[in-house]
């Protein structure tokens, strides 16, 4: 029987509840465990890839194609597992679901209601997720941790709360178990209790008795012996059932300071964990897996190199809304023994009209990329920002700073080689002028040419490594040679296969394709210490202990050309690809899998079929 781990929040939203479901599922994993994850948000969207990256995060890009939440992303890299759509639970899911089902005539002229339907429909699909294998061994997990967005009391959280409240009766109370996350606030040096009080109360009065108080402090100073006694004799709960979450050095600590409280010892009590059986390779495996977290985070404490990395981005207000590459610059700086200095800078900074209406920032941002040891270019839709993003390419080009763009900055690096090199003035993508003389970058959709809607390339695709490039190139090396490599994509748009030959002839290289060879989908100039541009997405791959290769090596290029001959000869003898065996397969296998039994026709209109122009839309300004 799948155990299952609750893992709620009150106070405030925002409190943490991805990295402690996230340890906690880690700290399991070392005990030989099979764990999977699920996150339910409240909110209406079928799913997060029509929201404003600066309103709600990044969007992570999953191998199936699924959009979804950035927590999913937390699961993905401390777990070391393999998700798919349905492990992103919204509310708008769970409607269209029921309302599909009624509208088939499921219900039997019933009146569809919030309880039964709606709960059961969410009971159901947990049940049914939970059981999917996520890792290598290809069997069902033995826990399933549920996180559950928002605040408990939330309106539009109620379905969920009352469908936990009624699961944990459907599998029993050995089989189900509560962590329920809370604000601690500090007034004036003295740590307040009462918030906490309150929303285990609403907790319980919903019909959900938290197992594990988490309480979460804003600062380095850790939970107090008496604070815990007070939260222990008003919240019910014995002292060993509440922890403490202060304010680490690094996110990577958290795993280790619950595992120091205890926490793995009540939940093995708590749900039987013992009973499991677990094989010795599991066993083993989770032992050096533990070996290597601890290695991790005591090396973190160490460091006293630095590498500066510059980040010119759209979206850079929001921190969270590149999650995911932070996350990869920080396992390859860890990998490199180096301390991760990451300016963001906001890439119309960068352009002529901001010395006339900012000088100071005008100023600030070109500091800040003419000092950095790595350019960065991540991914983005719309004009705003762009010309920015092809001036501090150019910098970088030109100074022989180490280089890396992803998605969109790929497109711009292509831009700006066919503008300043081949010498094509007003060379752009027709996503950004679709008047341009010279259309670089062209819309070349997976499905219909005819028709925007429906047309995403979205999951993981093939790329094919052009012949003769392991005799010099770097970024393919970080790959240990490997012929063909997976990564996950996100866009529309392509480099026009019309202007491929032109380029290449001038110096720049596309080495990497698709299967066809079609579609440029890896860039490399052969005489610069590092400039490499990829059209996916690598930052979706990474994890803390095995980095994404492309970022791996443009980090270890900026650490100097020691450190990078170093990682690369590493990766030749270790690299392993993240996904399980059974993915890495054709381009078509992948669309079939990606898009259902069912692909959409050239031409068709479906609500799916309008979601990338709502993206376009949404994060283009």
């Amino acid at each position: 029987m799948t155990k299952y781990i609750l893992v709620s929040g009150g106070v405030v939203s925002g409190i943490g509840k991805g990295v402690i479901a996230s340890s906690t599922g880690l700290l399991l994993r070392m005990t030989g465990l099979k764990v999977t994850a699920i996150k339910i948000d409240p909110y209406m969207n079928i799913d997060a890839g029509t929201m404003n990256p600066l309103e709600h995060g990044e969007v992570y890009v999953l191998n199936d194609g699924g959009e979804v939440d950035l927590d999913l992303g937390n699961y993905e890299r401390y777990l070391n597992i393999t998700l798919s759509r349905d492990n992103n639970i919204t509310t708008g899911k769970i409607y269209r679901h029921v309302i599909e089902n009624e509208r088939r005539g499921d219900y039997l002229g019933k009146t569809v209601q919030i309880v039964p339907h709606v709960t059961n429909a969410i009971q159901d699909w947990i049940e049914r997720v939970s059981k999917k294998p996520v890792d290598e061994t290809g069997e069902a997990p033995d826990v399933c941790i549920i996180e559950l967005g928002g605040t408990v009391g939330d309106i539009e959280s109620a379905p969920f709360i009352e469908a936990m409240r009624q699961f944990q009766f459907r599998v029993g109370h050995e089989n189900f178990a509560q962590i329920h996350v809370s604000l601690i606030p500090d007034m004036h040096g003295e740590q307040k209790t009462k918030p906490t009080q309150t929303t285990v109360g609403v907790s319980r009065g919903l019909g959900l008795l938290p197992d594990i108080v988490a309480c979460r402090l804003l600062g380095s100073e850790p939970l107090a012996p008496a604070t815990k006694q007070k939260i222990s004799m008003f919240c019910h709960v014995k002292a060993e059932q509440v922890v403490g979450v202060h304010d680490v050095s690094s996110v990577y600590h958290v795993p280790l300071l619950l595992e120091a409280q205890g926490i793995v010892q009540y939940l093995q009590k708590r749900l039987d964990l013992t009973t499991l059986v677990v094989p010795k390779p599991m066993l083993e495996k989770g032992d050096r897996l533990r070996t290597r977290w601890t290695e991790l985070t005591r090396n973190q404490e160490r460091l006293f190199e630095s590498v500066s990395i510059v980040l010119v981005g759209k979206y850079t207000a929001l921190k969270d809304s590149y999650m995911s590459v932070v996350k990869s610059l920080e396992h390859s700086a860890f990998r490199c023994k180096r301390k991760l200095i990451l300016q963001m800078v906001p890439s119309e900074d960068l352009e002529p009209q901001t010395l006339e209406s900012s000088p100071v920032r005008y100023h600030d941002a070109w500091r800040a990329l003419v000092s950095a040891q790595g350019v960065l270019v991540p991914g983005g839709f719309g004009q705003r920002g762009t010309e920015g993003m092809m001036l501090a390419i150019k910098w970088s080009r030109e100074q022989k700073v180490p280089f890396f763009g992803i998605c969109l900055g790929f497109q711009m690096a292509v831009v700006e080689w066919a503008r300043n090199v081949l010498k094509l003035k007003d060379a752009n993508s027709t996503e950004l002028n679709e008047k341009t003389p010279y259309p670089t970058i062209v819309f070349m959709p997976e499905i219909s040419k005819t028709q925007l809607g429906g047309t995403m390339r979205l999951g993981l695709r093939p790329t094919v490594f052009e012949g003769g490039t392991e005799s010099w190139s770097k970024v393919r090396r970080m790959y240990a040679g490997a012929p063909k490599i997976w990564e996950r994509h996100r866009h529309r748009w392509e480099v026009n296969p019309q202007m491929v030959q032109q380029i290449e002839e001038s110096g720049m290289k596309f080495i990497g394709r698709d299967e066809k060879g079609e579609r440029m989908q890896v860039l490399e100039l052969p005489d610069h210490p590092y400039f490499v541009g990829l059209q996916a997405h690598p930052e979706f791959c990474t994890r803390p202990l095995d980095p994404s290769p492309p970022f791996l090596g443009f980090v270890a290029a900026a650490c100097g050309v020691a450190v990078l001959q170093e990682q690369a000869a590493y990766q030749e003898q270790n690299f392993r690809p993240p996904h399980p065996e059974g993915a890495m397969v054709s381009e078509p296998e992948l669309v079939l899998f990606s898009k259902g039994d069912n692909p959409i026709t050239p031409g068709d209109v479906t609500p799916e079929t309008q979601e990338a122009d709502a993206i376009q839309l949404v994060n283009g300004s």
